[in-house]
């Protein structure tokens, strides 16, 4: 593993990164709330992916959040909150993207709020990423506001964005060359998730999108325990579209 460290411009912190793996299909990794880049580590989903980091078949991306200030920040003013957001994927897409700088896109992906990162990193920006993994994401950020929605915040929200692409939009075509694949359990914790994967599923049948919207049985969870079984599940079609 391999840390790096630096002052985000657009956060005005320091903001680190931790690398796991020599080589194959980079991965952008968004840790689950208000966690940082040693999330995945902590939680056994390194231990989980090991033969494929060893491998040399992926290279893992984990980043740090502000989650605390912006998503988790229930008390905090609206609009700084969703600025701060704003800033956030700005320093994702201009400053940790060009820093990944692999030959191959990388795959955003991460489970639960890390989910909705993802997702809105990959549908604003398809061009910069080979294909987007969400594992319980909630992709309404009005669920996060009580309610509420602002210019800013509704590009940071899928589920408000999305059904206002126009049919032609370009990104369409993009979005269908990559591999989407957003997972959610029917089980404990995933009343949310079920509730705005089925959203994203309807989005993405009117728009023509090709994406894989998987639920999954009511005895999965909101949880690690089947988070690693997804990534398991799903990582070889990732795999197989870089070959």
């Amino acid at each position: 593993m391999n840390e790096i460290c630096w002052h985000s411009k657009h956060l005005r912190r320091n903001m680190t990164i931790k690398i796991y793996g020599k080589g194959g299909v980079p991965f952008l990794i968004f840790p689950t709330q208000d966690a940082m880049s040693d999330n995945f580590e902590n939680f056994g989903m390194i231990e989980t992916l090991s033969r494929f980091i060893d491998g040399g078949q992926i290279k893992l991306y984990c980043v740090d959040t502000v989650d605390i200030e912006t998503w988790s920040n229930i008390y905090g003013d609206k609009i700084w909150r969703a600025a701060r957001q704003e800033a956030y994927y700005n320093y994702i897409i201009e400053e940790v993207v060009p820093f990944i700088g692999e030959k191959n896109l990388p795959v955003a992906a991460g489970c639960s709020l890390g989910g909705l990162h993802a997702t809105i990193v990959f549908l604003r920006r398809p061009e910069l990423f080979s294909g987007m993994l969400s594992l319980s994401g909630v992709y309404d950020a009005k669920f996060f506001f009580d309610g509420w929605l602002n210019p800013v915040l509704y590009e940071n929200s899928p589920a408000d964005f999305l059904p206002n692409m126009t049919p032609n939009h370009p990104y369409i075509e993009i979005y269908n060359r990559k591999k989407i694949i957003l997972c959610v359990g029917q089980g404990r914790w995933e009343e949310e998730g079920r509730r705005t994967t089925a959203i994203m599923r309807e989005i993405f049948a009117e728009k023509k999108i090709n994406a894989l919207t998987d639920f999954w049985g009511f005895d999965v969870d909101h949880d690690w325990i089947w988070w690693k079984k997804q990534i398991l599940y799903f990582l070889p079609q990732f795999l197989k579209e870089a070959q």
